[in-house]
């Protein structure tokens, strides 16, 4: 889609949302709106530095994988205002496998989700030290 397509305000998120009302089930799309517009809401009210993206954890753990993940591309498409982007599952050994959504030039470029791999373990590996520390020192560790 060109920029000439989109929105006259640029939002790309809207016309993403239309394309999945047509494409998906309508229960599917109610689900998956019940998901993104608290995330869209706050994203719109308050900017990106105070969202917190309820796409895991107890609560998502009723929405099926495949609406969590048009989620976080609906979510993506609102942050970045790109409709190109993707889902890739990267398996990292400590975790197990991690869903991220970057970019179509990203996705196809092996050396770059080796690197995104590398900082998701390093990250990995630092939480569980401080995690670690958190125990010893009878600190909460649900960080």
């Amino acid at each position: 889609m060109n920029e000439d397509e989109l929105p006259p305000d640029g939002r790309a998120v809207e016309v993403y949302l239309d394309l999945l009302r047509v494409r998906m089930p309508e229960e599917d799309y109610e689900l998956l709106l019940t998901v993104v517009d608290p995330v869209l809401r706050a994203i719109d009210e308050q900017g990106l530095s105070t969202v917190d993206l309820p796409l895991d954890g107890a609560q998502a753990q009723d929405v099926p994988q495949q609406i969590r993940d048009e989620a976080a591309l609906v979510i993506a498409t609102a942050v970045t205002g790109r409709m190109d982007n993707e889902l890739v599952v990267l398996d990292i050994e400590e975790t197990g496998p991690v869903r991220v959504v970057t970019d179509a030039a990203t996705a196809s470029d092996p050396a770059r989700l080796t690197e995104i791999a590398d900082i998701i373990r390093d990250r990995h590996r630092e939480t569980e030290e401080l995690r670690g520390i958190a125990e010893v020192s009878n600190l909460p560790t649900d960080f």
